[in-house]
C-alpha cells in the first residue's frame, strides 16, 4: 500500500476507525497519520509505533481491496451531497486556501455523509462522475481512481494500467470530458526528438537561446563571486540552539520544500543519508515537501503547507530557528506556453517563496536548487518534455539575478542560491556528467512520478552532493 493513500484517507475522514485483519482491535487512522507525519518529520518512532503503522497499513489494504472499482462510493447526490462539489472544496482546502463557513460546513457533511455510508470508515470518495459504466464503457469514476494512484507514485497492476490508458484514450477524442483519466493540456508544445543534459552542453551549444553548463557559458562550477559568497554562507552554518543561538549541542536542520515527485524523493533520501555513516550528529533532516504543493502552491505566505512544514518540524523536535539550509525542487503542474511564458510564471513563484521561507527560517543559510527529473515517457499533462527539462534554466536564470544584485533575491529577502545536484538525464542515453539513466522501470505508471527505483537514484544524487561538494560538505559531513 502506498503512504499517500494512507494520508489521503485519514485527511478526509479525520480520526475514523477501521477494524484490522490482524486483529479485532479497530485502527485509528488519526493516530497513524501523526505517527507517519513524525516518522516523516524525522522523529524516531518506538517498535510498537512502528508496528501501528503497519497494522494501519494492512486494514486499509483489506478496505481498499473490498471496495475495488469503488462500489461502495456514494453516487452523486446520494444523501444530499453533491459530491463532485465536495471534492473540489477538499482539494482546495488541501490546497491551502480558505473556505467560507458555508463551505467548511458542507465539507464537514460531506465527510459524515461517507464516513456514515461505510460504517466509520473507507477511502477517500474521488466522485466526479457517475460510478457505472457510461455510453462508451468506461466507469470514470474507477479511471480516475486509477489516474490518482497513478499521479501518486503507485505502479498499477497490468489489468488496470491497460483500463486506465484505454479511458485516457477515449477521453483524448473527446469521450466524457469531465471524468478521469489523463491526456495533454492545451497549448503544451512538444518536446524535441533529442534533449541533451545541460550539464552536457557545452558553451557553443545552444537551446532556444541558451548556452549549456549549469552556471552558463559551458561551466558546470560555480563562478569565483559566488564560491566566495558561498564560502562566507558555509562559515555561518553551526549547531543552533532552539532560539537561534550558536550552542555546541545545538542543530543543523535540513529541511525540502516542493511537490510530490520532491517528498517521495527526499523522503528516500532522508532514510538512506540518516544511516550514512558520514552524516553529521548534528544535522537533521525533515522532509518538509508535500503531495501536490508546486511553487504556485507554495508561493501565498499563509497556506496550510507552511503550516504543516512547521508542524513537521516541531515533531521532529527543531525548530525554525535552526533550519539553516533547504533543498527546493523547482516546478509547476501543467506549464503550458513558450519557454519563456512558462519559466516566467516558475521564476516569480520561486522567488516568492525563497522570501517566505527566509521569513519563516530566519537563519536560513543556503538554499540547493534542483529541477525536474526526465519526462520523456510522461502519459499526462502534469509536467512532461520539453518544460520538464527546461525547468533547470530557471534554476540557472534565478542563481544569475541573484549574483546580478536583484533587489527581490537580496540577503535579506532570500537565502544565498547554489545548485543542487542536477537529476535530468535523457532517459536511457543517460548523461556523460555520470552514470545516471532513467528506464521506464524507474517511473509510475504516468511517467512522470518516480517509482522505487526512480527515488532512489534521486536520493543517491542528494547523498553523494551533500556529502561530497565543498558547497554542501562543511554542514553535512561530522567531524
Amino acid at each position: 500500500m502506498k503512504t499517500t493513500i494512507l494520508l489521503a484517507l485519514v485527511s478526509l475522514l479525520g480520526a475514523a476507525t477501521l477494524r484490522s485483519q490482524s486483529s479485532d482491535a479497530p485502527v485509528d487512522f488519526d493516530k497513524a497519520r501523526q505517527l507517519f507525519e513524525k516518522q516523516q518529520g524525522g522523529g524516531t518512532l518506538t517498535a510498537d509505533e512502528t508496528a501501528y503503522i503497519e497494522k494501519a497499513r494492512a486494514a486499509h489494504d483489506a478496505q481498499m481491496k473490498k471496495q475495488d472499482g469503488g462500489g461502495d462510493l456514494p453516487p452523486q447526490g446520494q444523501e444530499g451531497i453533491d459530491w463532485e462539489k465536495a471534492q473540489k472544496l477538499h482539494q482546495r482546502e488541501n490546497a491551502g486556501e480558505k473556505l467560507t463557513e458555508d463551505e467548511k460546513g458542507y465539507l464537514v457533511k460531506a465527510r459524515a455523509a461517507f464516513a456514515k455510508r461505510n460504517g466509520g470508515g473507507g477511502s477517500t470518495p474521488q466522485p466526479s462522475s457517475p460510478g457505472a459504466p457510461s455510453t462508451d464503457g468506461i466507469d470514470w469514476q474507477k479511471a480516475q481512481d486509477l489516474f490518482r494512484s497513478e499521479q501518486n507514485g503507485e505502479k498499477l497492476s497490468e489489468a488496470d494500467q491497460k483500463y486506465l490508458d484505454h479511458a485516457k484514450e477515449v477521453r483524448s477524442r473527446g469521450g466524457n470530458r469531465g471524468g478521469g483519466g489523463g491526456g495533454g493540456t492545451a497549448g503544451q508544445r512538444k518536446a524535441p526528438a533529442s534533449l541533451k543534459p545541460l550539464s552536457d552542453m557545452t558553451a557553443d551549444e545552444v537551446y532556444e537561446g541558451e548556452d549549456g553548463g549549469l552556471y552558463g557559458i559551458g561551466s558546470n562550477e560555480p563562478p569565483e563571486a559566488l564560491k566566495k559568497s558561498a564560502a562566507e554562507a558555509l562559515a555561518k552554518v553551526k549547531p543552533l540552539d532552539a532560539g537561534g543561538k550558536p550552542a555546541d549541542s545545538g542543530k543543523i536542520v535540513l529541511i525540502s520544500i516542493s511537490m510530490s515527485n520532491a517528498t517521495q524523493e527526499f523522503s528516500f533520501f532522508k532514510g538512506i543519508a540518516d544511516a550514512d555513516k558520514r552524516k553529521s550528529d548534528k544535522l537533521t533532516i525533515v522532509d518538509c515537501a508535500q503531495g501536490g504543493q508546486t511553487m504556485a502552491a507554495w508561493a501565498p505566505p499563509e497556506g496550510r503547507n507552511w503550516d504543516e512544514a512547521m508542524n513537521r518540524l516541531q515533531r521532529a523536535e527543531v525548530t525554525p530557528q535552526q533550519v539553516q539550509v533547504a533543498w527546493i525542487k523547482l516546478a509547476n503542474a501543467t506549464p503550458n506556453g513558450s519557454k519563456t511564458d512558462h519559466l516566467t510564471k516558475l521564476e516569480a513563484d520561486t522567488t516568492t517563496v525563497l522570501q517566505n521561507a527566509k521569513k519563516r527560517f530566519p537563519n536560513l543559510r543556503i538554499a540547493y536548487l534542483g529541477s525536474r527529473i526526465w519526462a520523456g515517457n510522461a502519459s499526462t499533462g502534469l509536467n512532461p518534455e520539453p518544460y520538464a527539462y527546461e525547468g533547470a534554466f530557471a534554476v540557472r536564470h534565478l542563481i544569475q539575478k541573484q549574483i546580478g544584485g536583484d533587489e527581490a533575491l537580496a540577503s535579506s529577502k532570500s537565502p544565498l542560491l547554489v545548485w543542487g545536484p542536477y537529476l535530468w538525464a535523457e532517459g536511457e542515453k543517460g548523461r556523460k556528467l555520470d552514470d545516471l539513466k532513467y528506464v521506464k522501470d524507474d517511473f509510475a505508471g504516468d511517467g512522470t512520478h518516480p517509482s522505487n527505483s526512480g527515488r532512489e537514484k534521486v536520493a543517491k544524487q542528494l547523498l553523494e552532493f551533500f556529502a561530497t561538494s565543498p558547497l554542501a560538505k562543511g554542514w553535512f559531513v561530522g567531524k
